[in-house]
């Protein structure tokens, strides 16, 4: 790993951005239709995701495999820095610490929902049309949606902090002032979606989706 340390750091790099930075951005926008236009709403983004041609090697290679990259040699970043923010009492060391921090938590929350929504979906247990009525399960319990509302935050955080390290590792923003521009550019960027986040978190446990919910159950014990 050593001796492909800056070509792996680079890619980590570049991959937090494209194609995974896309792809937060698309999941925020999908789950804000569930605030936006409530269960059928959703449920209609959720169909034109899953209408794209070759939606599964799109996943695959767009998504999954960047993300298994991302996620397992982040974590490796993260065993191997030094988080002294005990000692630099400052804001982007506080920064660097808590970039390491939420690259952990968003590691296991990923594959945690993954593990709720997607994989249940892969062993028919829930189909894409219920999706919504299990995030309304999911995020009625208590426990799961403080665990949610730590995931989002911990994800938003990490995509944002992490687009201001790209652009100063890669070169774009250079010196100090267009480093503070943009350190308060992208912590702008990481209020906003995490809100459209939870806005839709908050959705998914709302009524809507509790009458959506209600009324899928009653038509299976129908049939």
């Amino acid at each position: 790993m050593k001796g492909n340390s800056y070509f792996s750091r680079k890619l980590h790099s570049l991959l937090g951005v494209i194609p995974l930075g896309l792809f937060i951005i698309e999941h925020m926008i999908t789950n804000f239709s569930a605030y936006e236009k409530g269960p059928q709403g959703f449920a209609d983004s959720v169909k034109w995701l899953n209408d794209l041609p070759l939606v599964f090697f799109l996943e695959l290679i767009g998504i999954w495999l960047p993300l298994l990259f991302h996620g397992v040699y982040g974590l490796y970043v993260a065993y191997q820095s030094n988080l002294n923010s005990g000692r630099f009492q400052y804001g982007r060391n506080w920064a660097f610490t808590l970039q390491r921090i939420t690259g952990v938590i968003t590691f296991i929350f990923i594959f945690w929902h993954l593990y709720q929504t997607r994989l249940q979906v892969a062993l028919g247990n829930v189909t894409h049309e219920q999706l919504g009525n299990e995030m309304h399960s999911i995020t009625s319990n208590g426990f799961y949606f403080v665990l949610y509302i730590i995931g989002i935050l911990a994800a938003t955080f990490h995509f944002s902090n992490g687009m201001w390290a790209f652009l100063v590792s890669w070169g774009i923003t250079i010196g100090p002032r267009a480093q503070r521009v943009s350190s308060y550019i992208w912590m702008g960027v990481f209020v906003i979606v995490a809100v459209l986040f939870l806005l839709s978190l908050v959705s998914f446990r709302g009524d809507e989706f509790k009458e959506a919910a209600s009324a899928a159950l009653q038509a299976t014990n129908l049939v």
